[in-house]
């Protein structure tokens, strides 16, 4: 007796396995029941993600293409601002009949499980770097504040000790200048 497969991810094929040239499409989304994705972001448990398949029968299984949309957070590996960002991904995997030669994914009681597939294609599509701006200056490394936040107070870079020579020649051009002109005229 064969088991039925069943989950958010299982779709059914027995009208198209071995008629090659037949094929469906298929639109659905899913309620994540864990977190996917280990990084700074990730896609959260209980978010959805929307897919939108299409099933081709082909003579040694079933070609599964489609794409995954769903919204990823987190924070910015910069500033470390909370963010969220959509993300749309693409995905295509055979599904092979079962049979002598082993692979990744067959169908299963006229059956295919696409949860690896998308979770794989998802996961991967993940930033490793993600920002909350191409151009985010991140975080002040002597205050920690946001630089896009600063409160304006400007702070003189420390001046590197090999230039400390030029720094004092300056300084005395300055105190001179404060003093004024000197009186050059003879009475």
């Amino acid at each position: 007796m064969k088991t039925r497969l069943n989950g958010p991810f299982v779709v059914p094929v027995r009208d198209i396995v071995r008629h090659p040239g037949e094929m469906r499409e298929h639109q659905f989304s899913v309620t994540l029941k864990e977190q996917w994705g280990e990084g700074i972001v990730s896609y959260e448990a209980g978010s959805e993600i929307d897919i939108d398949v299409r099933l081709e029968s082909v003579h040694e299984g079933i070609l599964a293409s489609g794409t995954v949309d769903a919204e990823y957070k987190g924070v910015c590996g910069r500033c470390l601002k909370d963010i969220a960002e959509p993300v749309e991904v693409e995905f295509q995997e055979l599904f092979a009949y079962p049979g002598d030669e082993e692979t990744d994914f067959e169908v299963q009681d006229d059956h295919v499980d696409l949860e690896t597939l998308v979770r794989e294609a998802a996961v991967l599509s993940l930033p490793f770097q993600p920002v909350c701006q191409p151009d985010c200056p991140g975080l002040d490394p002597n205050t920690g504040e946001r630089l896009t936040e600063s409160t304006g107070a400007e702070t003189d870079a420390p001046i590197d000790p090999r230039w400390s020579a030029l720094q004092q020649i300056t300084d005395q051009g300055n105190a001179a200048e404060s003093r004024g002109p000197e009186n050059t005229e003879e009475s």
